[in-house]
């Protein structure tokens, strides 16, 4: 059985291709960075569950980009969305995410919040690049930029980071909240990535 942050993270991925354009690597990586550290910051714990680590272009959360950085969907995924390769030439290419016309969302799988938070940002970033979406992520005190300045690339970034003066939770619960996020699923077993 698939566990419900993996279904969560199957369903985002295809609303985000449903919902906004020029979904290339980077831009889906930082929607889906945006999402988590969105329903962090207003309830302490992420959405999906990734971990994400500070790449060269923003946030990324590596084990997913692994599982498609090669346009290899995984079956869950190939089912509902579908790749384009461009090749750039010196073997350099870039892969856009594209939904596939008959694959639907599963909106119940998401809590009202969730749903607002993804139609927030597919409202807010419908037609922004990943170029464009950078000039946000890499703003001074956003997670991804605190995290490379402190710590340098290929590192962690901290959920708690994301707990400001407009979260809705204090930092201590949040704290506890994403201990035990993260310990359940360990215990669990239910990873958002294969």
């Amino acid at each position: 059985m698939t566990s419900i942050y993996r279904q969560k993270l199957i369903n985002a991925v295809l609303f985000f291709a449903k919902e906004t354009r020029h979904v290339n690597t980077t831009k889906l990586m930082k929607l889906l960075n945006f999402f988590d550290f969105e329903h962090f910051s207003q309830t302490g714990y992420p959405s999906i569950g990734l971990e994400y680590f500070t790449f060269e272009n923003g946030p990324v959360p590596k084990k997913f980009w692994i599982e498609v950085k090669d346009a290899n969907l995984p079956d869950d995924l190939k089912d509902k969305v579908s790749v384009n390769v461009k090749e750039w030439g010196q073997g350099k290419k870039e892969m856009e995410f594209l939904a596939k016309a008959n694959a639907q969302v599963d909106f119940t799988i998401f809590t009202p919040r969730e749903k607002k938070i993804l139609d927030k940002l597919a409202f807010i970033y419908k037609d922004a690049t990943a170029k464009q979406m950078s000039q946000i992520s890499h703003e001074d005190d956003m997670p991804w930029e605190v995290t490379k300045r402190e710590k340098g690339l290929n590192q962690m970034i901290d959920y708690l980071l994301a707990i400001d003066d407009h979260s809705e939770i204090d930092k201590e619960e949040a704290k506890n909240s994403l201990k035990e996020h993260f310990a359940a699923m360990k215990a669990f077993n239910i990873e958002p990535v294969k």
